[in-house]
This record gives C-alpha cells, sequence and structure tokens, in this order.
C-alpha cells in the first residue's frame, strides 16, 4: 500500500489527489446490496466471512473508490460480551438485556476478540485477497466506548440519549465501569483487525454529538484516547470520527489518531489549519447535496476540493454516512468528478 492514495494522505503525505471513500458506502442505495440483503438477515450478513466479504467488495467494483471498509456494525462488540442483539426491519438494533445497573455491568464479560469475533478477521482476510488485484486499502473499524454503551443501556436507538445520561450523571462509576469494559474489548478487536490484515483503522463515535463539552471530554475522549495508545498501529493510520467533530476536533487531536473526520458543519480549512500539522482531516461534504441536481453536485464537490488544493493530508469523505435512499446514479457521479480532478 506504499502508493496508495488513501493511506498517502492519512498519513499528509503529498498525493496527485485527494482519495475519496463515503461512509455506509456498501449499503441500502446499492441494489445489489438489496439483492444480498433480502436473501440473509443483518447479522447473517456481517457473521458470515464470504456474505460479508461480498458486501464490502460492492463499492470497489461499482463505484471505484480509493479505499474499501469492512461490511460489519459496530454493535458486535457488545454482542460479543452478553449483549442480547437483533435488528428489526424499520426499528434498527435493539438489545433485550439492556445495561442499567453497577451488578449488569459485572454480568458483561471482555472476551478474547480472536474468540468471540474471529468471523471479522475471516471476513478480513477473504476481503484482502480480492483486494489485491485492485490494490485497495481496506479500512476496519470499531465503535467508540461511549456510542455502543449508548446501545446497551437504551436499549435501542435514541434521540435524547436521556438514560445514558442519568446514568453519566447520576451513576458516574457505573457508567465508567461500562466504558471501562467496552474500552479494553475494543482495543483488542482492533488490533485483531490489524493482525488480520487491515490497512487502516476508523472509530466511529456516531453519538457523541449528544454530550457537552465536560461530558464528552470524562465519558468519550477519555477512552477513546486510551484504545488509540494500545493499538499496533505502525504503518496503519487511525482515523478518529464522531458526530460533532466540528466542536471536538481539537480535543479529539489529543489522542494522537492521524486523521480526524470532520462533520459539514465548519469550514474544512479552517479546522484543518487549527490541527497539528501531522493530523489528516476527512470529510466534511454534506451527503445531502447528493439528492440534488448532477450540476449543483459537481459544483459543490469542486467548491470543496478547491478549497482544499495544495493542503496534504484531505480524505474526501461526508460529514456523516450515505442516506439509503440516495440515487446511486449521484453518488458515482461525485466520486467521478473528484477523480478526474487534480491538484
Amino acid at each position: 500500500m506504499q502508493n496508495s492514495l488513501f493511506i498517502n494522505a492519512a498519513f499528509s503525505r503529498p498525493t496527485e489527489r485527494p482519495p475519496v471513500w463515503m461512509m455506509r458506502q456498501a449499503g441500502r442505495f446499492m441494489k445489489e446490496y438489496w439483492e444480498i440483503k433480502n436473501k440473509y438477515t443483518f447479522l447473517e450478513m456481517c457473521q458470515t466471512p464470504e456474505i460479508a466479504a461480498d458486501v464490502t467488495m460492492l463499492p470497489v467494483d461499482l463505484l471505484g473508490i480509493d479505499a474499501a471498509i469492512l461490511f460489519s456494525d459496530i454493535l458486535v462488540t457488545a454482542q460479543a460480551m452478553g449483549g442480547q442483539l437483533s435488528f428489526e426491519q424499520g426499528v434498527g438494533p435493539q438489545f433485550a438485556n439492556p445495561v442499567r445497573t453497577m451488578k449488569d455491568v459485572e454480568a458483561l464479560e471482555v472476551p478474547p476478540a480472536k474468540e468471540a469475533l474471529k468471523y471479522v478477521a475471516d471476513a478480513i482476510k477473504i476481503v484482502k485477497e480480492r483486494l489485491a488485484p485492485h490494490k485497495t486499502p481496506l479500512i476496519g473499524f470499531a465503535g467508540a466506548p461511549f456510542t455502543v454503551m449508548s446501545y446497551l443501556v437504551e436499549g435501542k436507538s435514541s434521540k435524547d440519549f436521556k438514560l445514558t445520561k442519568l446514568m453519566l450523571h447520576n451513576e458516574p462509576e457505573t457508567a465508567k465501569a461500562l466504558l471501562s469494559k467496552l474500552a479494553i474489548i475494543t482495543a483488542d478487536y482492533l488490533n485483531m483487525q490489524i493482525e488480520a490484515g487491515v490497512d487502516a483503522i476508523q472509530i466511529f463515535d456516531s453519538w457523541a454529538q449528544a454530550l457537552a463539552w465536560d461530558d464528552y471530554k470524562e465519558f468519550s475522549h477519555f477512552y477513546i484516547a486510551e484504545i488509540i495508545s494500545k493499538l499496533n498501529r505502525k504503518d496503519i493510520p487511525v482515523i478518529s470520527f464522531c458526530k460533532g467533530s466540528s466542536v471536538f476536533a481539537p480535543l479529539m487531536a489529543e489522542a494522537k489518531p492521524d486523521v480526524i473526520s470532520i462533520d459539514w458543519n465548519i469550514d474544512l480549512l479552517d479546522i484543518k489549519k487549527r490541527l497539528p500539522s501531522n493530523i489528516a482531516v476527512q470529510g466534511n461534504f454534506d451527503p445531502h447535496i447528493l439528492y440534488a441536481d448532477k450540476k449543483v453536485i459537481k459544483e459543490r464537490v469542486l467548491r470543496l476540493l478547491e478549497r482544499m488544493r495544495g493542503e496534504n493530508g484531505f480524505i474526501f469523505n461526508l460529514g456523516h454516512g450515505i442516506m439509503p435512499d440516495l440515487p446511486f446514479d449521484n453518488v458515482k457521479y461525485a466520486i467521478d468528478v473528484i477523480k478526474e480532478f487534480k491538484y
């Protein structure tokens, strides 16, 4: 991967153009995804290595992106710890045994990732073989402790994270005990992925924007920094993502990731200039623009590219993931525009 645009940009090295990949790039906006999804449950897709590999390869084959990301889910660590996880169409993830007390936290196990999550390592090995002819790097990932905690505590998706915040404020020791367990399994899980062959790592803190600054620092950032410090990251760039990164980026930088993925609520060049020079930025295109006419998409893509012209350490991505009803042709068109751009 020495000549990979993505790896070079992630390490803030010069590239002839920005690399591009998109969060949720292997997903519900593709008819080919649904051809697979209609045959299996979501968890079957994640936990069957050949199927996970098939889905991972879709954006490589159909979009020509510069990096693949393993098809999995952020909640597999919670399931490995004993969370009774299920997915229902239109409802999303649910845990039948939510974690609400210290006794609940103590009941959770922290099994070795190589045993409990072996199917992920197996999928990585299959994908790496398929990616070899493309010379495309593979991104592995995990959910950040706070985000995974929120699902365990709420028992499902939440709009206000009321139960999670009550635990943070009323039972902080219970919250920290849970977050510590999640941090241990997450670091082990990511190191397993690195050993299996991934070329980069991304940590997703999808719900960090729900937190006030002090709470983010105490209940999210602290544990992400702990995870990053334990990674076997030689030649493996580490990307830190959270919704709210336009606010939290200076603090995120203290955890020493190689890349910070930025949401669309800030000028990307401005935040890049405020970060250490050895930290790249990823982002920060608003995915809603991809609903627009192609002339609008082109204008807005080029606007961001021109804004970042001459900056080492820029990976074109979305501020968050692709929505499931985005027109496939619009996504492909945006990627083609990016790939035609030259510094």
